[in-house]
């Protein structure tokens, strides 16, 4: 699953997973974990999507990476956003106001962009890679955030084996031994979403939840 594949996706207009609304999931959950305004968050993959402009609305720096030279295009365009522009070794920035898109590789963020992150809310990401891919991405995000970061992870969970990804199937299992080293991660929901699926359904699943972890550094744990 290489960078071709979701420019792809983009130029093609297959884009199912973009939703024309906030997250409800993120509206309910995100308060409790209490950062303050003003907080980096970080928001990996984050296509076009409207919950940047959410966590912005909450007082918060809003730190988007996205591949797709159009879906940061069609953000600021579809809200009415002009950004500022520049390029740097991580990419190319689009500022407006406190909502600020990296057009380039999350693998290409260093370690202190990633270290000024207080806050996190990844939708999108982990379930948009392979395994094989996910271990290393959670190594160098999560493992280089702030040490004091909070954050919420949205899955989802079905039998892998019953369609392919992505997104993927992220077990809560995985999820535990992926974080485990340096995070904590909590469960917080699960819910069956299949009935508000059809399309999933349609692509021969038989059950598919949503979970919602908190995650937050260990104690312990350092970034060092």
């Amino acid at each position: 699953m290489d960078a071709d594949f979701w420019l792809e996706r983009w130029r093609d207009g297959q884009t199912r997973f973009h939703q024309d609304r906030v997250t409800p999931l993120l509206q309910k959950y995100w308060p409790s974990l209490s950062l303050e305004a003003g907080s980096r968050v970080l928001v990996p993959l984050c296509g076009k999507s409207l919950d940047l402009v959410w966590l912005a609305r909450q007082g918060h720096q809003v730190l988007g990476v996205e591949l797709s030279p159009l879906a940061v295009d069609q953000f600021f365009a579809e809200n009415g956003l002009r950004p500022e522009a520049r390029d740097s070794a991580l990419g190319r920035h689009h500022v407006a106001g406190n909502i600020e898109i990296i057009c380039g590789d999350i693998f290409a963020l260093d370690q202190a962009t990633l270290a000024a992150c207080a806050g996190v809310y990844d939708r999108a990401a982990l379930v948009a890679l392979p395994a094989g891919m996910r271990e290393r991405y959670v190594r160098h995000v999560y493992g280089q955030l702030s040490d004091q970061y909070r954050g919420l992870l949205l899955t989802l969970d079905y039998r892998q084996e019953q369609m392919d990804g992505p997104p993927f199937s992220v077990r809560e299992a995985e999820v535990l031994s992926l974080y485990g080293t340096h995070s904590d991660a909590q469960v917080i929901d699960r819910r069956s979403i299949l009935d508000k699926e059809p399309k999933f359904a349609e692509r021969g699943l038989t059950g598919l939840d949503t979970v919602v972890y908190r995650l937050g550094r260990k104690a312990a744990a350092s970034t060092a």
